[in-house]
């Protein structure tokens, strides 16, 4: 019932933005203005809204709304810049924290030691992530002529942890959820040590780079929200009588609401090198204590399903994903229109050879370890020992890198929108072409035994 009241008004609103679309633009045209952008931008929104009703193509919705907020920054780039003084820069590196915060409450313990029950894939993955696909954005900057904030722009996006879209393409496309959980987190638990150490070895020839300030930038940005997104999720779906009384959880809000609190108030100097941090441990501890307040009330007080926290973080996700393209798009409009070409080309390239890479090198990789373990007498079969959904798992885990994650180090440790164009450029690629990857795999299921391992 409600996924049809929702369709439903989805289609009104199509309707809506087709009519007010094609009405502005036949009148700019009428008329000779230059406004028509607006009507293409409804255009695109009532195409969207139009996804978002059809069961079918509801998997490009995301992919979709991503080209009207391109659209909507590439027209009018100074809506984009500062809302009533306030520069909306100011709010990428929370936006980050955020979506951060989400990937942790879908995340528990469990996800971090299935790791030994599958090492093979994400070894692979993470050898691929952290050695070639760096190595790959140094090599396309280079071929493509850039230089300065621009190339390390595109080394840093090579040079993260996988993105969380990730998860997201592997469940579309019928893969191993649980391993993209798993090498996504993974894979963001050593991007503190990993990004700064290869960003000082392949981009320290463009730009200079504080790695220990990036460091902290990225447990402070991403590291400590995931963190807090876990406990959130342990007070969210907890099963255990404490989670489940109004008591401890009032207890939990005013305590972490008092954390909070606290580290905003407290002093830079009693911080000392941690002052990296405070943002992040007060955004964490503020975010975990609306988590539990709103289950107080919700839940236990209402009687409300505990379905409302995925729903809201993962619109809260997306939304800010956008907003972020949308705002370095408008902050570098101008470079962004002398480069805009090459960059797509080097994102296309980029983001084809980690697809390509990450498929072909784990199914090689699992043949090749499969038949050695079984002539050495450790296996029973010479199958492969990562089977095809795994294959398709860790081609867009090495495919598909933190945008956000790049974003925000860009901002944050570069000081450089410029830098931060790239990681956006591509942000956006690997959501439209990981879309349309996941569902030409979901057109060709894996059949069951069909390349798996033993």
């Amino acid at each position: 019932m409600r996924r049809e009241f929702l369709n439903r008004t989805y289609r009104y609103l199509a309707i809506g933005c087709l009519v007010t679309g094609l009405t502005w633009a036949f009148l700019c045209l009428w008329r000779g203005d230059d406004l028509w952008n607006g009507g293409i931008i409804l255009l695109l929104a009532s195409a969207a809204l139009a996804v978002n009703a059809s069961k079918k193509w509801r998997g490009y919705a995301f992919t979709f709304w991503v080209f009207v907020c391109v659209s909507g920054a590439l027209a009018y780039p100074q809506a984009f810049v500062a809302w009533f003084d306030f520069r909306l820069s100011l709010l990428i590196v929370p936006l980050i924290q955020v979506i951060m915060f989400g990937m942790g409450t879908t995340l528990s313990l469990s996800d971090f030691s299935r790791v030994l029950l599958a090492p093979w894939p994400v070894f692979v993955g993470l050898l691929l992530q952290f050695s070639l696909m760096p190595m790959l954005g140094l090599l396309i900057a280079t071929v493509c002529g850039f230089d300065g904030e621009l190339a390390a722009g595109v080394v840093l996006i090579g040079s993260v942890s996988g993105g969380v879209a990730s998860n997201l393409m592997a469940y579309i496309a019928k893969a191993n959820v649980a391993l993209s959980v798993t090498m996504t987190s993974v894979s963001t638990l050593l991007a503190p040590l990993m990004t700064p150490l290869l960003m000082r070895i392949f981009a320290g020839r463009f730009v200079p780079i504080d790695a220990n300030k990036m460091m902290l930038s990225i447990l402070n940005m991403i590291l400590v929200p995931v963190v807090a997104g876990l406990l959130a999720h342990g007070i969210l779906y907890s099963k255990r009588e404490w989670a489940q009384k109004a008591l401890p959880l009032g207890v939990i809000t005013v305590a972490t609401a008092a954390v909070a609190l606290g580290a905003l108030s407290l002093d830079a100097h009693a911080w000392g090198t941690l002052v990296s941090l405070r943002s992040g441990i007060a955004f964490g501890s503020g975010l975990i204590a609306l988590v539990a307040l709103a289950k107080l009330v919700l839940e236990v007080l209402l009687g409300c399903p505990n379905t409302w926290m995925n729903r809201t973080l993962s619109i809260v996700s997306m939304s800010g994903i956008c907003l972020i393209l949308a705002v370095i798009i408008g902050a570098t409009h101008e470079k962004l229109m002398q480069a805009g070409v090459l960059l797509l080309v080097a994102a296309v390239l980029h983001n084809t050879a980690g697809y390509t890479l990450g498929y072909w090198t784990s199914r090689g990789a699992g043949t090749l370890l499969g038949r050695l373990g079984f002539r050495l007498g450790l296996l029973k079969s010479p199958a492969t020992l990562i089977g095809e959904a795994d294959c398709r798992t860790v081609a867009f885990e090495v495919g598909m890198q933190n945008g956000g994650m790049a974003t925000g180090l860009a901002i944050d440790v570069l000081k450089s929108h410029v830098a931060a164009l790239p990681p956006n450029v591509f942000g956006a690629w690997m959501n439209i072409s990981g879309s349309v990857l996941a569902n030409w795999w979901k057109g060709r299921p894996v059949i069951k035994g069909e390349s798996e391992p033993c």
